[in-house]
């Protein structure tokens, strides 16, 4: 997933918006020329692609660096709105796209470490950054002068004579003042200001809590007989957990998800159903309980909704997607949810019959799911993961996998740079360059797991690319691997091995950009849209030709066996029912949530009867399989920026299956179809209608055919 952070919300955020400054504004402006010249994030680093200087940046240097750009981009844009001159197209919109540098920079950096490698300082910062990006925001979208020239320009854009990219420049920015505010009276405004800061604190606080939640859950095991089943490596990791949380015995940490790897494989019922429920009932107790904080987002988001207009968040917020509306995305999740449910109740029977012969009159619960699940895969299939991980060491995976993969269809090549400075040892960093030799980005590898990281998997930026300012992307890929203690082989399991082809996907979108406006360039594209380039590269990781160059045995080198690979192959898709249902349940709750007016919210009261009407409502109520995530941890939608937007992976998976059979058809693994791609799709951004985009590529709509395929289910 993107898996895009708080790093891409603060900056936008900063890019995004302002009303008249007030007297502190104007402290804070004489703030921002104080700034000390000793403070690394005041000036562009002087590294290759500008890239941060770890070396001199610590937790000090943040909040004034913030701060005064804050205070400097307010002024920016105040002279843009009290220009003399009558509007033009260069002196408001591209003016405004140039402003926000010492912002955007020290946000860059700061964001991606809060995601990465937080401390309490940088959560403590966090927390009271986020109303004040919030107010910032506000007082760029509210400003009256300054959208009045926005809308004249808007109003004008047809007879401007702009080329293509300078027109979705002008309606975006037009998009986002209206959709801010800008429309409203000062009375709305104002109750818009406050609904913004709260929401930002409520965020913020529902992340916080999920991380605190999922550190204080974990499962401590004191007995390693218990953990029958783990693998060597997996008690080793356990083991070296406990240690480094000051522990004795083993760790079972929580990864954000309601289902966790090791209960597929521990034999201890009652270990799993501790396990299961240490993760599906987090921050619902003590001082993490992220319900009375969920209650109020659902709340507040409704009453800014009913504000513009809007009769649910849900509503507004898809005002800039594909779909454009819940209807739309209820359609697709609720055709699919029937027939999926019917897949699911197959695979049941199955895990039922494998059950019962541990115990007659056998019930699967929602901690037995996965390990039968697992013994009906290996009864098929006849697969064993520590045989089948074996063949896939890390390092072999990222450069005769990835690498591999991205040269053969983009022509591009990656070299170790060991003097770039890294904000933690186990990040590498590599130069990238493009088919004819030349420089064009840098890559930061931070794969594993470790303290202070918040889980899953993303891509981010440092900095982006912009033909306007001549910058070249730095690219981040994060993801929560156990790290293998010291002397033994970093082997990854296949879901781990696709997740590293996923984000590297996410890499080269923002890598091949070639767009001129930096809000365009890359990734800011809509949520229904960003899921799909990196989605698509996943099935890259099955090629023939791909897999042979990297699927070899850690200690010999041998290739792996056919047999084992067909079955490796096979096995993905099984219990697809279950992986699909679980996904569309949390899809369907975060849509129910989000489709509810003001009225509605203020109503609700119990989280857990309300999640469970919801899934009762579309035939997904399945004790068994949960939602992938509950309410209470679903970080996507209350503290990411994928509110009323889960439903996007779903949506970009259409288009990625779609696009990657295309490409199978007409030359598969060729620099020909990948510079195609590069052309159509990876280079534009959101540089025109993301439909257009996809259709440059294939020539016709997207359908489902593909996807049904993907997966292995037939609806």
């Amino acid at each position: 997933m993107l898996r895009q952070s708080l790093l891409a919300s603060a900056v936008m955020l900063s890019l995004a918006a302002c009303t008249s400054v007030d007297t502190g504004t104007k402290a804070d402006t004489a703030q921002a020329v104080q700034l000390a010249d000793s403070n690394p994030l005041k000036n562009e680093s002087p590294l290759l692609y500008r890239a941060p200087d770890f070396t001199k940046i610590d937790d000090s240097h943040f909040k004034p660096a913030m701060e005064a750009g804050m205070a400097a981009q307010l002024t920016e844009v105040e002279a843009i709105a009290n220009n003399p001159d009558a509007p033009t197209f260069e002196n408001t919109v591209v003016a405004m796209e140039k402003t926000g540098e010492l912002l955007s920079r020290a946000a860059s950096v700061f964001y991606n470490l809060v995601g990465s490698t937080s401390n309490d300082a940088r959560q403590a910062l966090a927390a009271e950054m986020g109303p004040k990006f919030s107010e910032h925001n506000d007082n760029i979208y509210l400003n009256d002068k300054l959208f009045k020239r926005v809308r004249t320009i808007y109003n004008q854009r047809n007879e401007l004579s702009l080329d293509p990219e300078g027109l979705r420049l002008v309606e975006n920015y037009y998009q986002d003042f209206v959709l801010s505010g800008a429309n409203l009276n000062d009375a709305d405004k104002s109750k818009v200001r406050e609904l913004n800061k709260r929401l930002s604190t409520l965020t913020t606080k529902f992340g916080d809590n999920i991380l605190a939640a999922s550190q204080e859950g974990a499962l401590l095991v004191t007995d390693a007989q218990e953990l029958d089943g783990l693998s060597q490596g997996e008690i080793n990791a356990a083991k070296l957990a406990a240690e480094s949380a000051g522990k004795k015995g083993y760790l079972l940490t929580l990864t954000n998800t309601t289902r966790q790897s090791a209960l597929s494989s521990l034999t201890n019922r009652d270990l799993r159903e501790k396990l299961w429920r240490a993760s599906a009932y987090r921050a619902t107790s003590g001082e993490y309980d992220n319900r009375p904080v969920l209650l109020e987002l659902v709340k507040l988001r409704a009453e800014k909704a009913a504000l513009f207009g809007y009769n649910s968040w849900a509503e507004y917020q898809l005002q800039t997607s594909m779909a454009k509306t819940p209807e739309a995305v209820l359609d697709l999740l609720g055709s699919m949810a029937p027939k999926v449910a019917a897949n699911a109740a197959n695979e049941a029977k199955a895990i039922e019959a494998m059950a019962s012969k541990d115990q007659a009159n056998f019930e699967v619960k929602p901690w037995d799911w996965l390990y039968y699940a697992e013994k009906v895969r290996q009864k098929e299939y006849n697969l064993n993961s520590a045989e089948v991980s074996q063949y896939f060491e890390f390092n072999r995976v990222l450069e005769d996998g990835v690498f591999y993969t991205m040269n053969r269809l983009f022509g591009i090549t990656l070299k170790p740079r060991t003097d770039i400075p890294v904000y933690h040892p186990d990040v590498k960093v590599y130069e990238i360059f493009d088919k004819d030799g030349s420089s064009m980005g840098l890559f930061y590898a931070d794969y594993f797991a470790r303290e202070g990281k918040r889980g899953g998997a993303w891509m981010n930026t440092f900095v982006s690319q912009s033909n306007m300012k001549g910058t070249q992307p730095t690219i981040i890929n994060v993801m929560n691997i156990p790290k293998a203690p010291e002397g033994e082989p970093q082997l990854v399991s296949w879901d781990e091995v696709t997740t590293m082809f996923h984000e590297f996907g996410h890499g080269v979108h923002g890598l091949f950009s070639d767009v001129y406006y930096p809000s365009l360039a890359g990734t800011n594209v809509s949520r229904d849209f960003v899921e799909f380039p990196s989605t698509f590269q996943e099935d890259w990781a099955a090629d023939p030709e791909v897999i042979a160059n990297y699927a070899k045995q850690y200690n010999t080198g041998s290739p792996i066996p056919k047999e084992l690979l067909d079955k490796v192959l096979a096995a993905s898709k099984f219990n697809q029912g279950f992986d699909t249902l679980e996904y569309l349940a949390a899809a369907l709750v975060d849509m129910e949530w989000h489709a509810l007016s003001a009225e509605e919210a203020a109503k609700i009261t119990d989280v857990e009867a309300f999640e469970k009407a919801a899934l009762a409502k579309h035939g997904v109520d399945v004790e068994a399989i949960p939602p992938r995530y509950k309410s209470a941890y679903f970080a996507h939608i209350f503290a990411g920026g994928y509110s009323a937007g889960y439903y996007a992976y779903m949506w970009s998976e259409i288009l990625a299956a779609d696009a990657f059979a295309h490409m199978r058809d007409n030359g598969g693994l060729t620099r020909e179809m990948g510079q195609r791609f590069r052309d159509t799709i990876l280079s534009r951004g959101n540089s025109q209608d993301l439909m257009k985009t996809y259709l440059d590529f294939k020539g016709s709509k997207p359908d489902t055919t593909a996807l049904l395929e993907r997966r292995g289910i037939s609806l």
